[in-house]
């Protein structure tokens, strides 16, 4: 039975520290895992899991703006024809043809010359790397490629205490070498928008005129309700000292999931058709394939490999009554098992709607004691702080371990981390921590190990809270700083690409890359790790030559997403990979065999302090959302600004390869969506045909009105009256049933059944005149109509369709892009904030609650003139 955990003001129940073993906590990297849930079956039982590629330009880069020397949390700019400095990412390594997809060409190619180009527009696929860090080396120059250990992982990837400080606002230092630009390559504009002059910075004070709204109002913006918390503003209270952390903490520990309950009797996994009594701890490793029966996984080998290894493991030891040995993964049938949960999640379907408020009553009144910390007396949320479930690991993409068991975690397996004087939190289920600990400079609440990968795993606060909105402006801070150093790195990386010394021209090579197609930076991996890369990992048959200076990249990146180019270089960049690919290198060696992350990352740090290739692809991510977000229509409707806010995210997730599988679902929905617009043509089409029944003249007189709606054949209008007939028949049912119920309470009189005929009879004749007027094409208007209301309904009528056209092709070019990760973790929120206020667009249109939570800062910051 588990255990309540107590509240904050509960002292008496509370473990002593001193029983419990004091420990040391760990920053070992962590990497999210698909959580283990149960899915529903489709009609053929299976799930397609492939990623798809973009067709669409990437251009990650436009101009670039002045930037002062002296620290500025603002900058402002107004609309002008000038050109902006050179603190952009720099020239394109021009057109990405795909090379597994058709590409859409866009318009003609801008006027400005080459050297004011945009970075990076390239003709690709999503793409992806995989970045984390490896050790440093004195020997950058070794022939052999350096050894690698954990000391600098991606700090973003850290948890926030273990990670390097915030960077501080530093001199730039002196450049080595003479200044040169990197060198730059036609690109291709998306549209005829890339034509449009950029904006420049201005004056102090200046603020660009508010966008107007096109017949369109507004709604006045909502700011998200705390749950009545006082929001603890930070960013008010000047930056901390990156040491410690709090000085009080107390808090619940984790909840852990409830204990597993056997299945009944007669639900019994078979073995070669003989029904097998499996005692609980192999049952419920068995029910966790078994619950799975019906998708994708079920039929993958190695899922199913991996699965049936552990799952013979423990039926050795915890064997079946029968004593019938497990050896042969075709003569296992767990069906049983499946057709029983599918019953359950039937039933709990059926549940009603007080069975349903009950339960989450239940459950709500479980989670209350876990949801929030005391840190330093302020009540702060946490996020997940829930002990990860038992069940059958899935990972992302091809991992070697998807199918592998994750045991139950306990007590035992976890660390918590609290303030001296807080009282131990007591487990919801029976144990003891594995340790407590009392260390104020990391900002994990519970620690522990996952058994399939080794990962370590964290409690942390939630992503509202002071703590990670302090690690995400000071990532964001960190990008801005590069503004003030990226022209001398790309100058002094572009020379580098000459150097004699093979270590420094591999460097300068990989670090075109980091920049121009904003690859992670990529380590190295075990063999019994999925084999994803990124730039500084990338092997022999990874990347492609193509006379006279095309590269085709090939490879997997962070989760097994493919990354799939051909880009074109820069001549000397093409002569180096020749060089690196030459003999005796073959298939498996590295392409980089005298660099590493931790050689890359240690370089970029002398550079500017706090920087790494992460801190590139943040600024690239940022700086091409800004650029593209130019391309906003100032006086188009919400609509309109919203599509071009979305286009400009989607450059972003293009460009760091943020690609997802087209929803299975998705060509319905599309349909749906399409039938949804012609059914408003179809209210326009009727609205006309009584404005010239009305007045035969107005067709003279509005010759716009005298075409007939596209995409509105006879099949159609047809298909939707016999559509629009159920949906009154329904109506009117419901209705009768509705108001007899009603009188039955009141104990009153019902109404006979001839009534609801009689409305149906009705119904089916006015149906029968809707064919009539489809033949005749004449509409008679109502007794109220005049040609004024009329001609006022089909403007309104007009204004729906277009929005509706408009979302729908929002939704068509954002299918195979997720826009939430770059939006979340690579595009500075202010930019968002800042667009919303100059163009007029409420904030909650773009930002959840749960980011508006997230990104306070960002609101009480950015005003409409605020630039990265």
């Amino acid at each position: 039975m588990a255990v309540e955990a107590p509240t904050f003001t509960s002292t008496g129940g509370a473990a002593p520290a001193d029983k419990l073993p004091v420990v040391n906590g760990q920053s070992d990297d962590d990497d999210d895992d698909v959580p283990l849930s149960r899915a529903k079956p489709v009609s053929n039982g299976k799930r397609t899991g492939a990623a798809s590629s973009s067709d669409e330009d990437e251009r990650p880069l436009s101009k670039k703006p002045r930037v002062s020397s002296a620290p500025s949390k603002k900058r402002r700019v107004v609309e002008s024809d000038d050109d902006e400095s050179d603190a952009g990412p720099s020239s394109p390594t021009g057109r990405v043809n795909q090379t597994n997809g058709s590409a859409k060409h866009a318009g003609p190619a801008d006027s400005e010359s080459e050297d004011e180009k945009p970075l990076a527009r390239k003709r690709a696929a999503p793409r992806s790397s995989n970045g984390s860090s490896k050790p440093p080396s004195k020997r950058a120059a070794a022939a052999k490629k350096p050894p690698v250990d954990d000391d600098s992982s991606e700090e973003d990837e850290k948890p926030l205490a273990k990670g390097r400080k915030p960077a501080s606002s530093s001199k730039p230092a002196a450049a080595r070498r003479s200044s040169g630009a990197a060198s730059k390559v036609k690109a291709e504009p998306e549209s005829s928008e890339d034509e449009k002059p950029l904006a420049k910075k201005a004056a102090k004070g200046k603020a660009a005129p508010k966008a107007t709204v096109k017949q369109e109002s507004v709604k006045k913006e909502k700011k998200p309700k705390t749950e009545g918390i006082a929001q603890y503003k930070w960013w008010e209270q000047g930056d901390g000292d990156g040491s410690v952390k709090w000085t009080t903490l107390q808090h619940n520990g984790v909840l852990f999931p409830p204990p597993y309950v056997p299945l009944p009797k007669s639900v019994r996994m078979k073995y070669d058709g003989v029904p097998l009594t499996l005692p609980p701890e192999s049952e419920e490793v068995a029910g966790f394939f078994g619950a799975m029966l019906e998708t994708d996984h079920a039929k993958d080998k190695t899922f199913i490999d991996n699965f049936f290894k552990d799952f013979k493991g423990v039926v050795e030891a915890y064997p079946p009554k029968e004593n019938i040995k497990v050896t042969k993964f075709e003569k296992c049938d767990f069906r049983p098992m499946y057709d029983y949960f599918e019953s359950e999640r039937e039933k709990k379907k059926a549940m009603t709607k007080d069975e349903k408020k009950a339960a989450k009553d239940a459950k709500d009144k479980l989670e209350e004691p876990y949801l929030y910390a005391l840190v330093d007396g302020r009540k702060e949320k946490l996020g997940n702080f829930r002990a990860e479930p038992p069940g059958l690991f899935r990972g992302r993409g091809e991992h070697p371990k998807k199918g592998t068991w994750k045991h139950r975690l306990r007590p035992e397996d976890i660390i918590i981390n609290i303030g001296k004087d807080a009282p131990v939190p007591i487990p919801n289920v029976p144990g003891k921590w594995k340790g407590v600990q009392h260390d104020n400079t990391v900002t994990w609440l519970a620690h522990w190990k996952e058994n399939v990968n080794g990962q370590s795993k964290y409690v942390f606060l939630s992503a509202a809270s002071s703590w990670k909105g302090q690690s995400d402006r000071s990532k964001f801070e960190k990008a801005r700083e590069l503004i003030k150093h990226v022209d001398r790195i790309r100058s002094d990386y572009t020379v580098d690409l000459k150097s004699k010394v093979m270590a420094e021209r591999q460097r300068a090579t990989a670090l075109y890359f980091v920049d121009r197609l904003a690859l992670r930076a990529g380590n190295e991996k075990g063999e019994d790790e999925a084999d994803t890369v990124g730039c500084c990992s990338l092997r022999y048959e990874h990347v492609t030559l193509k006379p006279p200076n095309k590269v085709i990249f090939d490879f997997l990146g962070k989760d097994s997403m493919r990354f799939h180019q051909e880009v074109d270089v820069d001549a000397q960049v093409f002569k180096n990979i020749k060089i690196f690919k030459a003999e005796p290198k073959k298939t498996g060696d590295d392409l980089f065999d005298r660099l590493n992350t931790t050689i890359l990352n240690k370089y970029l740090q002398e550079q500017m302090k706090g920087l790494t290739a992460k801190v590139f692809r943040t600024y690239n991510a940022s700086w091409t959302f800004q650029q593209q977000l130019k391309n906003t229509p100032r006086n188009g409707t919400v609509a309109e600004k919203i599509a071009a806010y979305n286009t400009a995210n989607r450059d972003v997730a293009i460009l760091c390869n943020h690609q997802k599988t087209v929803s299975k679902g998705f060509e319905e929905s599309k349909a749906k969506a399409e039938d949804k617009i012609r059914a408003v043509k179809y209210q326009r089409m009727k609205l006309r045909l009584q404005l010239f029944t009305l007045n035969p003249k107005a067709k003279k007189k509005h010759p716009e009105l005298a075409d007939d709606e596209s995409d509105m054949d006879d099949d159609f209008i047809e298909r939707h009256e016999v559509a629009l007939k159920e949906k009154a028949i329904d109506t009117a049912t419901k209705k009768f049933e509705k108001d007899n119920l009603k009188l039955k309470e009141q104990k009153e009189k019902v109404k006979p059944q001839s009534e609801l005929k009689e409305r149906l009879k009705e119904i089916e004749q006015e149906f029968k005149e809707l064919a009539k007027e489809r033949k005749s094409r004449k509409v008679e208007p109502k007794a109220s109509a005049t040609e004024a209301k009329l001609l006022e309904q089909i403007a309104k009528i007009d204004e729906r369709i277009a929005t509706q056209k408009v979302q729908l092709g929002d939704r068509d070019k954002l299918k195979d892009v997720a826009l939430g990760t770059s939006k979340i973790n690579y595009i500075d929120p202010r930019l968002t904030v800042a667009w919303a206020k100059k163009y007029d667009v409420p904030l909650e249109k773009l930002f959840s609650k749960t980011l508006r939570e997230k990104f306070p800062w960002a609101e009480a910051e950015a005003d409409a003139d605020w630039v990265f």
